[in-house]
């Protein structure tokens, strides 16, 4: 980028938040129209629109950047959140519009308030329709229905395209097939289809509405299809450009938008299942399966899990706690790292919830075991499914009632506790040689960001 260039974006940056602080609604959503990356831009001291207009009490501002999905857990260089400064200077009808989560309903923490975020992997894109699961003879319409969707996994990897846009890669697209495509695929007898759901209904006044007769048809329905057939072949079958199967699935599987996320989410977790159950674990007969791919019954009918309900008979999910344990004074975290984590990087602890334990309890033991650290309050965020293989990530904020770190090297290789300004310039500033974060799409970097955004000082 030439010097012209970034002048010229600067002045662009500068020209938007003059407008936000001086509540020019018009010019604000005139600026984003034409340049949408301009709402979380920051000007002096870390300053973004959204802070700006918070300052001034320009309500209707505010509205239309928060509609627009602005980032309303940015800190400034004072730690400040625009909650906190709309609060600061007595704009009590902007805190909390800043503080009201969609549903209106509000979840208090301790001197903050805690809005309910939306993690990747978590959205919804899909109607599940889990009726619908038992009713074959629908099932068997929508999968040979011109209009159906299905997406390729090879091994658990779904196939994908990575266009680019100016020379720059853009988010990774699921290729999407029709039946004919697929056909032949679906009468192999090692093939697993699990049906995903229907796209949602649009509303009325979408723009993506195209008459009554559009209207009024039945939403496409999706599937997912893994296969063992030969990846190169299964490459063919797409006629889109660089197109591929991910290999590394943590690092490669967070490069969708939040609506693929979310299907990939769903697909791959219920296709793990079925490669790791097609035998009964009860009594290690063979499996069917059944109602859209959401369950498996055993083909022994004297098997005792053919009586009751089973765990072995339906999808597993496994509960996670991650959990960012907070100092006794408030101003430092508790992160870790593995051997496995690349130079510098520090994570939250985890662990899995173990048989008849509470989220809480499982917080307080994994810290301990991990770290030696103990701690008490424990509080729910919020949670993030992670499709690898199906893990539900249930996100909490700890106090820690000892400092004293000794680490259980079978677990971590290093915790430490890390001064909130690090974290601050870490998140807002990028990584240091001495401290790497965990990448935005996982619960872990979204904790530690909402600790920095309701525990800011003024």
């Amino acid at each position: 980028m030439t010097s012209l260039q970034i002048s010229a974006e600067e002045e662009m940056v500068e020209k938007f938040l003059d407008a936000a602080a001086r509540g020019d609604l018009s010019q604000v959503s005139a600026l984003l129209s034409h340049t949408p990356s301009l709402i979380n831009q920051t000007g002096y001291s870390g300053w973004t629109a959204l802070m700006l207009a918070a300052r001034n009490g320009h309500h209707q501002v505010v509205e239309r950047l928060l509609s627009l999905g602005c980032d309303k857990f940015s800190a400034n260089s004072s730690s400040q959140t625009a909650y906190d400064v709309a609060k600061f200077w007595g704009h009590r009808h902007i805190a909390d519009l800043l503080s009201r989560s969609d549903d209106q309903c509000q979840r208090v923490l301790p001197a903050a308030d805690l809005v309910p975020q939306e993690n990747y992997f978590s959205r919804e894109t899909l109607d599940r329709l889990s009726a619908k699961r038992t009713d074959e003879v629908w099932l068997e319409a929508k999968r040979s229905d011109p209009d159906s969707v299905y997406l390729l996994f090879s091994n658990l990897s779904p196939m994908i395209s990575t266009p680019e846009e100016d020379g720059k890669q853009m988010d990774a697209k699921l290729c999407r097939f029709r039946y004919e495509a697929v056909k032949d695929l679906l009468q192999k007898p090692s093939t697993v289809l699990i049906f995903l759901g229907a796209e949602r209904k649009k509303t009325p006044g979408s723009s993506s509405s195209s008459g009554t007769e559009e209207g009024s048809r039945e939403p496409p329905v999706w599937f997912a299809i893994n296969t063992d057939e030969d990846p190169a072949e299964l490459l063919k079958r797409c006629r889109e450009k660089s197109r591929s199967f991910p290999k590394t699935p943590n690092r490669d599987l967070l490069k969708f938008s939040e609506d693929e996320a979310g299907v990939v989410a769903q697909a791959r977790s219920v296709l793990a299942w079925h490669s790791r159950y097609s035998f009964c674990s009860t009594c290690g007969s063979g499996t069917r399966l059944e109602e859209g791919g959401y369950k498996r019954s055993c083909l022994n009918s004297q098997c005792r899990s053919l009586q009751g309900v089973h765990n072995t008979c339906y999808p597993r999910v496994d509960p996670v706690v991650i959990m960012l344990a907070v100092h006794p004074d408030g101003n430092q975290c508790l992160l870790g790292r593995k051997k496995v984590f690349p130079a510098g990087m520090f994570s939250c602890l985890a662990g899995f919830v173990e048989p008849g334990e509470t989220v809480e309890e499982a917080v307080r033991r994994e810290v301990e075991e991990e770290s030696g650290v103990k701690v008490g309050p424990v509080q729910y965020v919020s949670c993030q499914p992670w499709p690898m293989p199906s893990n539900l990530m249930i996100g909490c904020l700890a106090v820690a009632i000892s400092t004293h770190i000794k680490v259980d090297e079978n677990e971590i290789e290093e915790a430490r506790w890390f001064p909130r300004q690090q974290v601050i310039e870490s998140l807002l500033r990028g990584a240091s040689q001495a401290l790497v974060l965990p990448p935005r799409q996982t619960i872990a970097h979204q904790l530690i960001r909402h600790w920095i955004s309701v525990n800011s000082n003024l």
